[in-house]
C-alpha cells in the first residue's frame, strides 16, 4: 500500500471512530458481536460479558458517576461485604505471597479445582526487591509500616480485597471476595502480607 493510500484509509477509519453512535446502536453491535465472538472454553465462561447494576453503570459513565448514584452503588456493594464469621483478618502472609505474585486462575486454561492465584504483582509492587511489576494500582511497598497493622486497618484491607467498589464505585481492582473469585482464607492470607511486619510488602 502507497503512502497516500495508506494516509486515505487511516484518516477514513479515524473518522468512523470519532463519529457519533447512539447507545442503542452501541448496544446492538455489542451483542451481535458477544453472540458471534463469545464462546464458552474451559472455566472461562462467556456469560462473564454479562454486567450488573454497578458494571453497566461504569461502563456508561466511565470515571464520570454522578455523586448519589456513585453513593448509591457503594453503599449496595458495601452491604454485600461479608467479614469472617470468626472475627479475624490476618492469615498466613507467606501464604498470601505465593497467591499475590501468581498468575494463575479463571483462565480458559485453568481447571476448576485448579487453585486461584491473586494477579496482585500485575497492578502493584509489593517488594523492593521486585523488578516487574504493574502500575495500574498503587505501589504497596511500606503498606503495612505506614497504616500499622491493628484491627480497624486490618478490617479495612479485608473489605477492599472482597470488594474494592464498595469505597471506589468503578475502581480497576477485581471484586475478589464477591465474585467468589478468592476464599475467605485466601484473602486473610493477602491482609497479611500487607500488614504483617514481617512480610516483604513491609521490609
Amino acid at each position: 500500500m502507497n503512502a497516500k493510500l495508506m494516509s486515505i484509509t487511516v484518516a477514513a477509519t479515524f473518522a468512523l471512530a470519532m463519529a457519533p453512535v447512539q447507545a442503542t446502536d452501541l448496544d446492538t453491535k455489542t451483542a451481535e458481536i458477544v453472540k458471534r465472538d463469545f464462546r464458552d472454553k474451559g472455566i472461562a465462561k462467556a456469560t462473564r460479558v454479562n454486567q450488573d447494576e454497578l458494571q453497566a453503570a461504569c461502563s456508561k459513565y466511565v470515571d464520570k458517576l454522578p455523586p448519589k448514584l456513585k453513593a448509591k452503588l457503594e453503599a449496595k456493594e458495601a452491604e454485600a461485604i461479608k467479614y469472617p464469621a470468626d472475627g479475624k483478618f490476618m492469615g498466613d502472609w507467606k501464604a498470601g505471597e505465593k497467591l499475590a505474585q501468581s498468575g494463575r486462575g479463571m483462565t480458559w486454561s485453568d481447571k476448576p479445582e485448579d487453585v486461584p492465584g491473586g494477579n496482585c504483582y500485575n497492578c502493584h509492587q509489593l517488594s523492593a526487591k521486585e523488578i516487574a511489576y504493574g502500575t495500574i494500582g498503587p505501589s504497596l511497598l511500606n503498606f503495612g509500616k505506614v497504616r500499622g497493622n491493628g484491627e480497624d486497618i486490618q478490617r479495612y484491607v479485608y473489605a477492599r480485597i472482597y470488594n474494592a467498589k464498595a469505597s471506589n464505585a468503578c475502581a480497576n481492582m477485581p471484586r475478589f471476595g464477591h465474585m467468589s473469585i478468592l476464599t475467605e482464607s485466601q484473602m486473610k492470607d493477602l491482609v497479611a502480607l500487607l500488614l504483617d511486619p514481617e512480610s516483604p510488602v513491609n521490609k
